[in-house]
Protein backbone atom coordinates (compact mmCIF):
# COMPACT_ATOMS: atom_id res chain seq x y z
CA UNK A 1 0.00 0.00 0.00
CA UNK A 2 0.90 3.62 -0.70
CA UNK A 3 2.13 5.81 2.23
CA UNK A 4 0.55 8.87 3.18
CA UNK A 5 1.75 11.96 4.75
CA UNK A 6 0.55 15.73 5.33
CA UNK A 7 1.52 19.22 5.93
CA UNK A 8 -0.60 22.01 7.11
CA UNK A 9 0.20 25.25 7.68
CA UNK A 10 -2.13 28.37 9.76
CA UNK A 11 -2.10 31.61 10.44
CA UNK A 12 -1.91 33.02 13.42
CA UNK A 13 -4.24 35.75 14.14
CA UNK A 14 -5.02 38.14 16.67
CA UNK A 15 -8.59 36.23 18.28
CA UNK A 16 -10.51 39.65 17.68
CA UNK A 17 -9.07 41.97 14.80
CA UNK A 18 -8.40 38.40 12.98
CA UNK A 19 -4.86 40.06 11.85
CA UNK A 20 -2.17 38.02 11.50
CA UNK A 21 -0.09 37.99 15.09
CA UNK A 22 4.07 37.00 14.49
CA UNK A 23 4.20 34.70 17.46
CA UNK A 24 5.37 31.64 15.66
CA UNK A 25 8.72 31.05 18.07
CA UNK A 26 6.40 31.69 21.43
CA UNK A 27 3.65 29.38 19.79
CA UNK A 28 6.11 26.29 18.78
CA UNK A 29 7.47 26.59 22.39
CA UNK A 30 4.61 25.88 23.86
CA UNK A 31 3.25 23.29 21.87
CA UNK A 32 6.67 21.61 22.05
CA UNK A 33 5.61 21.03 25.79
CA UNK A 34 2.40 19.18 25.28
CA UNK A 35 2.85 15.43 25.36
CA UNK A 36 0.79 15.26 22.36
CA UNK A 37 2.59 16.67 20.08
CA UNK A 38 6.83 15.98 18.72
CA UNK A 39 8.93 19.31 18.58
CA UNK A 40 9.57 17.82 15.13
CA UNK A 41 6.17 17.83 14.34
CA UNK A 42 5.54 21.46 14.42
CA UNK A 43 7.71 23.92 12.47
CA UNK A 44 8.05 27.59 11.80
CA UNK A 45 7.49 28.93 8.01
CA UNK A 46 8.77 31.83 6.13
CA UNK A 47 6.30 34.64 7.77
CA UNK A 48 5.79 35.04 11.47
CA UNK A 49 2.61 34.72 12.07
CA UNK A 50 2.62 30.82 10.20
CA UNK A 51 3.16 27.97 11.48
CA UNK A 52 3.10 24.38 9.68
CA UNK A 53 2.80 20.87 10.92
CA UNK A 54 3.61 17.50 9.61
CA UNK A 55 1.78 14.08 10.22
CA UNK A 56 3.72 11.32 10.41
CA UNK A 57 4.25 8.54 7.73
CA UNK A 58 0.56 6.47 7.48
CA UNK A 59 -0.87 3.80 5.83
CA UNK A 60 -4.58 4.21 6.68
CA UNK A 61 -6.65 7.12 6.02
CA UNK A 62 -7.78 7.35 9.83
CA UNK A 63 -4.59 7.46 10.67
CA UNK A 64 -4.35 10.39 8.71
CA UNK A 65 -7.05 12.04 10.25
CA UNK A 66 -6.13 11.19 13.60
CA UNK A 67 -3.14 12.79 13.55
CA UNK A 68 -4.36 16.28 12.19
CA UNK A 69 -6.50 15.97 14.67
CA UNK A 70 -4.10 15.43 17.29
CA UNK A 71 -1.48 18.47 15.57
CA UNK A 72 -4.47 20.93 15.26
CA UNK A 73 -5.34 20.56 18.64
CA UNK A 74 -2.01 20.76 20.11
CA UNK A 75 -0.90 24.12 18.04
CA UNK A 76 -4.43 25.70 18.88
CA UNK A 77 -4.35 25.10 22.76
CA UNK A 78 -0.38 26.65 22.14
CA UNK A 79 -2.00 29.88 20.13
CA UNK A 80 -4.49 30.32 22.89
CA UNK A 81 -2.39 30.24 26.01
CA UNK A 82 0.29 33.02 23.81
CA UNK A 83 -3.15 35.39 22.99
CA UNK A 84 -3.99 34.58 19.87
CA UNK A 85 -5.73 32.07 17.85
CA UNK A 86 -4.64 29.32 15.30
CA UNK A 87 -6.99 30.48 11.65
CA UNK A 88 -7.31 27.50 9.18
CA UNK A 89 -7.54 29.50 6.00
CA UNK A 90 -5.55 29.77 2.84
CA UNK A 91 -5.13 33.49 3.08
CA UNK A 92 -4.79 36.04 5.15
CA UNK A 93 -8.50 37.68 5.30
CA UNK A 94 -6.93 41.12 6.70
CA UNK A 95 -3.52 42.36 7.10
CA UNK A 96 -1.77 45.34 8.92
CA UNK A 97 -0.08 48.29 7.11
CA UNK A 98 3.16 47.05 8.34
CA UNK A 99 4.72 43.91 6.75
CA UNK A 100 4.78 40.47 9.44
CA UNK A 101 8.52 40.12 9.95
CA UNK A 102 10.50 37.01 8.22
CA UNK A 103 11.59 33.87 10.33
CA UNK A 104 15.12 34.75 10.80
CA UNK A 105 16.62 32.04 9.16
CA UNK A 106 19.57 32.30 6.28
CA UNK A 107 17.38 31.41 3.58
CA UNK A 108 13.90 33.44 4.38
CA UNK A 109 15.98 36.30 4.68
CA UNK A 110 17.76 36.05 1.76
CA UNK A 111 14.34 35.73 -0.08
CA UNK A 112 13.09 38.69 1.64
CA UNK A 113 16.23 40.58 0.06
CA UNK A 114 15.40 39.53 -3.54
CA UNK A 115 11.68 39.75 -3.30
CA UNK A 116 10.81 42.16 -0.68
CA UNK A 117 6.69 42.63 -1.86
CA UNK A 118 6.17 39.32 -2.56
CA UNK A 119 7.59 37.54 0.71
CA UNK A 120 5.59 40.18 2.68
CA UNK A 121 2.40 38.91 1.03
CA UNK A 122 2.97 35.01 1.49
CA UNK A 123 0.78 35.27 4.49
CA UNK A 124 -1.01 32.61 2.38
CA UNK A 125 -1.41 28.53 3.60
CA UNK A 126 -0.91 25.25 1.52
CA UNK A 127 -2.17 21.44 2.64
CA UNK A 128 1.21 19.66 1.49
CA UNK A 129 0.41 15.45 0.39
CA UNK A 130 3.32 13.45 0.23
CA UNK A 131 3.06 10.07 -0.87
CA UNK A 132 5.32 6.87 -0.95
CA UNK A 133 7.25 6.51 -4.16
CA UNK A 134 9.16 2.88 -4.93
CA UNK A 135 11.88 5.18 -6.47
CA UNK A 136 12.17 8.57 -8.62
CA UNK A 137 11.89 7.23 -12.00
CA UNK A 138 8.37 5.54 -11.27
CA UNK A 139 7.49 9.48 -8.73
CA UNK A 140 8.21 11.14 -12.54
CA UNK A 141 5.76 8.63 -14.18
CA UNK A 142 3.29 9.40 -11.66
CA UNK A 143 4.06 12.74 -11.94
CA UNK A 144 3.32 12.61 -15.69
CA UNK A 145 0.16 10.81 -15.52
CA UNK A 146 -1.48 13.39 -12.10
CA UNK A 147 -0.26 16.48 -13.54
CA UNK A 148 -3.75 16.93 -15.52
CA UNK A 149 -5.72 16.11 -12.53
CA UNK A 150 -4.03 19.08 -10.56
CA UNK A 151 -6.80 22.08 -10.92
CA UNK A 152 -9.48 19.25 -10.31
CA UNK A 153 -7.44 19.00 -6.99
CA UNK A 154 -7.25 22.86 -6.80
CA UNK A 155 -10.77 23.49 -7.27
CA UNK A 156 -11.74 21.32 -4.23
CA UNK A 157 -9.96 22.57 -1.72
CA UNK A 158 -10.32 25.96 -2.41
CA UNK A 159 -10.11 28.01 0.90
CA UNK A 160 -8.69 31.39 0.15
CA UNK A 161 -11.61 34.23 -0.68
CA UNK A 162 -10.74 37.24 1.22
CA UNK A 163 -7.89 39.69 1.01
CA UNK A 164 -7.19 42.65 2.45
CA UNK A 165 -11.08 42.64 3.91
CA UNK A 166 -12.68 42.21 0.81
CA UNK A 167 -13.75 39.26 -1.61
CA UNK A 168 -10.68 38.90 -4.82
CA UNK A 169 -13.62 36.89 -6.55
CA UNK A 170 -10.90 34.15 -6.31
CA UNK A 171 -11.94 30.65 -4.43
CA UNK A 172 -8.20 30.32 -3.89
CA UNK A 173 -6.52 33.54 -3.97
CA UNK A 174 -3.26 32.25 -2.34
CA UNK A 175 -2.76 29.79 -5.79
CA UNK A 176 -2.33 33.65 -7.80
CA UNK A 177 -0.10 34.64 -4.68
CA UNK A 178 1.87 31.37 -4.98
CA UNK A 179 2.23 31.52 -8.79
CA UNK A 180 4.37 34.79 -8.55
CA UNK A 181 7.17 32.73 -8.27
CA UNK A 182 9.89 32.38 -10.52
CA UNK A 183 9.01 28.26 -10.72
CA UNK A 184 5.58 27.81 -10.04
CA UNK A 185 1.84 26.12 -11.11
CA UNK A 186 1.71 23.52 -13.25
CA UNK A 187 4.60 21.27 -13.76
CA UNK A 188 5.78 20.56 -17.15
CA UNK A 189 5.93 16.64 -18.63
CA UNK A 190 9.10 14.91 -17.99
CA UNK A 191 10.73 12.79 -20.73
CA UNK A 192 11.79 10.58 -17.89
CA UNK A 193 13.91 11.08 -14.55
CA UNK A 194 16.89 11.86 -16.35
CA UNK A 195 15.21 14.71 -18.09
CA UNK A 196 13.29 15.98 -14.35
CA UNK A 197 16.99 16.01 -13.04
CA UNK A 198 18.84 17.72 -15.76
CA UNK A 199 15.73 20.30 -15.50
CA UNK A 200 16.08 20.31 -11.72
CA UNK A 201 19.88 21.21 -12.23
CA UNK A 202 19.54 23.43 -14.80
CA UNK A 203 17.74 26.00 -12.95
CA UNK A 204 19.69 26.21 -9.73
CA UNK A 205 22.88 26.07 -12.52
CA UNK A 206 21.44 29.55 -13.66
CA UNK A 207 21.47 30.46 -10.51
CA UNK A 208 17.59 32.09 -11.46
CA UNK A 209 16.53 30.26 -8.16
CA UNK A 210 18.89 29.04 -5.26
CA UNK A 211 18.04 25.56 -4.82
CA UNK A 212 15.38 23.19 -5.40
CA UNK A 213 13.37 23.64 -2.44
CA UNK A 214 12.26 27.11 -4.70
CA UNK A 215 11.34 24.73 -7.59
CA UNK A 216 6.92 25.73 -6.71
CA UNK A 217 5.81 23.10 -8.85
CA UNK A 218 2.30 22.57 -7.43
CA UNK A 219 3.76 18.62 -7.51
CA UNK A 220 7.54 17.92 -7.20
CA UNK A 221 9.33 15.46 -6.55
CA UNK A 222 10.46 15.67 -2.71
CA UNK A 223 14.75 15.93 -1.81
CA UNK A 224 14.30 14.90 1.38
CA UNK A 225 12.11 11.75 1.29
CA UNK A 226 11.29 8.93 -1.22
CA UNK A 227 7.79 10.71 -2.11
CA UNK A 228 5.95 12.71 -4.90
CA UNK A 229 4.93 16.28 -3.04
CA UNK A 230 1.26 17.52 -4.55
CA UNK A 231 1.27 21.00 -3.05
CA UNK A 232 -1.42 22.20 -5.27
CA UNK A 233 -4.05 22.53 -2.37
CA UNK A 234 -5.39 25.01 -0.13
CA UNK A 235 -5.15 24.20 3.67
CA UNK A 236 -8.32 23.11 4.87
CA UNK A 237 -10.90 23.96 7.58
CA UNK A 238 -12.52 20.84 8.26
CA UNK A 239 -10.13 17.84 9.11
CA UNK A 240 -11.88 15.46 7.09
CA UNK A 241 -11.99 17.71 4.28
CA UNK A 242 -7.95 17.18 4.45
CA UNK A 243 -8.28 13.38 4.73
CA UNK A 244 -10.50 13.46 1.78
CA UNK A 245 -7.82 14.96 -0.24
CA UNK A 246 -5.11 13.11 1.19
CA UNK A 247 -7.34 9.91 -0.27
CA UNK A 248 -7.95 11.30 -3.93
CA UNK A 249 -4.23 11.60 -3.92
CA UNK A 250 -2.83 8.28 -3.55
CA UNK A 251 -5.73 7.01 -5.29
CA UNK A 252 -4.35 9.43 -7.88
CA UNK A 253 -0.98 8.06 -7.74
CA UNK A 254 -1.92 4.15 -7.39
CA UNK A 255 -3.96 4.86 -10.85
CA UNK A 256 -0.92 6.23 -12.01
CA UNK A 257 1.61 3.31 -11.04
CA UNK A 258 -1.38 0.71 -12.44
CA UNK A 259 -1.80 2.30 -16.30
CA UNK A 260 2.12 3.12 -15.75
CA UNK A 261 3.01 -0.85 -15.02
CA UNK A 262 -0.31 -1.90 -17.96
CA UNK A 263 1.21 0.16 -20.57
CA UNK A 264 -1.11 2.84 -20.77
CA UNK A 265 -0.15 6.03 -22.49
CA UNK A 266 -0.46 9.13 -20.07
CA UNK A 267 -2.75 11.55 -21.33
CA UNK A 268 -1.37 14.60 -22.71
CA UNK A 269 -1.96 18.24 -22.14
CA UNK A 270 -0.82 21.27 -23.54
CA UNK A 271 0.98 23.58 -20.90
CA UNK A 272 -1.33 26.95 -21.73
CA UNK A 273 -4.36 24.60 -21.01
CA UNK A 274 -3.21 23.45 -17.98
CA UNK A 275 -2.07 27.12 -16.97
CA UNK A 276 -5.69 28.45 -17.88
CA UNK A 277 -7.02 25.47 -16.30
CA UNK A 278 -5.46 26.18 -13.04
CA UNK A 279 -6.18 29.76 -13.33
CA UNK A 280 -9.84 28.76 -13.84
CA UNK A 281 -10.27 26.71 -11.13
CA UNK A 282 -8.69 28.87 -8.68
CA UNK A 283 -11.18 31.52 -9.74
CA UNK A 284 -14.18 29.86 -9.05
CA UNK A 285 -13.09 26.87 -7.10
CA UNK A 286 -16.59 24.27 -7.30
CA UNK A 287 -18.57 26.79 -8.31
CA UNK A 288 -18.32 26.66 -11.99
CA UNK A 289 -17.21 24.48 -14.86
CA UNK A 290 -14.00 22.26 -14.36
CA UNK A 291 -11.40 21.19 -17.67
CA UNK A 292 -11.28 17.47 -18.12
CA UNK A 293 -7.60 15.64 -18.53
CA UNK A 294 -8.89 15.75 -22.26
CA UNK A 295 -9.00 19.95 -21.93
CA UNK A 296 -12.80 19.94 -22.34
CA UNK A 297 -15.57 21.82 -20.22
CA UNK A 298 -17.19 19.74 -17.77
CA UNK A 299 -19.52 21.06 -14.76
CA UNK A 300 -17.72 20.12 -11.47
CA UNK A 301 -20.55 17.75 -10.65
CA UNK A 302 -19.77 15.66 -13.60
CA UNK A 303 -16.06 16.27 -13.05
CA UNK A 304 -15.88 14.62 -9.79
CA UNK A 305 -17.38 11.86 -11.00
CA UNK A 306 -15.29 11.31 -13.67
CA UNK A 307 -12.24 11.56 -10.80
CA UNK A 308 -14.05 9.19 -8.68
CA UNK A 309 -14.60 6.65 -11.58
CA UNK A 310 -10.93 6.47 -12.24
CA UNK A 311 -9.90 6.26 -9.23
CA UNK A 312 -11.97 3.95 -7.73
CA UNK A 313 -10.35 0.75 -8.13
CA UNK A 314 -7.14 1.77 -6.06
CA UNK A 315 -9.56 3.63 -3.60
CA UNK A 316 -11.24 0.05 -3.42
CA UNK A 317 -8.13 -1.78 -3.24
CA UNK A 318 -7.07 0.26 0.06
CA UNK A 319 -10.17 0.41 1.40
CA UNK A 320 -10.39 4.25 0.54
CA UNK A 321 -13.50 4.30 -1.27
CA UNK A 322 -16.20 4.35 1.17
CA UNK A 323 -14.71 7.17 3.33
CA UNK A 324 -13.60 9.26 0.40
CA UNK A 325 -16.95 8.83 -2.05
CA UNK A 326 -19.30 9.92 1.16
CA UNK A 327 -16.88 13.02 1.64
CA UNK A 328 -17.09 14.27 -1.73
CA UNK A 329 -20.51 13.65 -1.43
CA UNK A 330 -20.70 16.23 1.29
CA UNK A 331 -18.27 18.42 -0.88
CA UNK A 332 -20.52 18.79 -3.35
CA UNK A 333 -24.17 19.41 -1.08
CA UNK A 334 -22.07 22.12 0.86
CA UNK A 335 -19.76 23.69 -0.92
CA UNK A 336 -16.20 24.67 -0.66
CA UNK A 337 -14.78 26.22 2.62
CA UNK A 338 -14.34 29.03 0.13
CA UNK A 339 -18.04 29.41 -0.42
CA UNK A 340 -18.29 28.53 3.69
CA UNK A 341 -16.03 31.29 4.24
CA UNK A 342 -17.99 33.63 1.99
CA UNK A 343 -21.64 32.82 3.28
CA UNK A 344 -19.72 33.62 6.95
CA UNK A 345 -19.01 36.96 5.92
CA UNK A 346 -22.02 37.58 4.32
CA UNK A 347 -24.00 37.11 7.56
CA UNK A 348 -22.61 38.56 10.35
CA UNK A 349 -19.19 39.76 8.77
CA UNK A 350 -15.92 39.55 10.79
CA UNK A 351 -17.15 37.88 13.99
CA UNK A 352 -19.08 34.94 12.21
CA UNK A 353 -15.36 34.70 10.20
CA UNK A 354 -13.78 34.20 13.06
CA UNK A 355 -15.74 31.82 14.74
CA UNK A 356 -15.61 29.61 11.36
CA UNK A 357 -12.10 29.92 10.81
CA UNK A 358 -10.06 29.86 14.09
CA UNK A 359 -9.42 27.28 16.44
Amino acid sequence: MITVGVEEEYLLVDPETLLPTPLVQEVRATASLAPIADEREVQDELLQAQIEVATPVCTALEEVGGHLLRLRHAVASAAQANGCRVAISATAPVRDVLPVPVTSTARYLKMRGEARVLVDEQLICGMHVHVGMPDRETAVAVLNRMRVWLPTLLAMSANGPLWDGRDTGFASWRTIIFGRWPVSGPPPQFAGVADYEARADGLVASELIPDRGQMYWQARLSERYPTLEVRCCDVQLEADDAVMLAGVVRGLAATAIAEEKAGVAPVQCRPELLQAATWHAARHGMSSTLVDPDGRSRSSGDMLGMLMRHIRPALEENGDHREVASLVQRLLREGTAADRQRRALAETGLSALAALITA
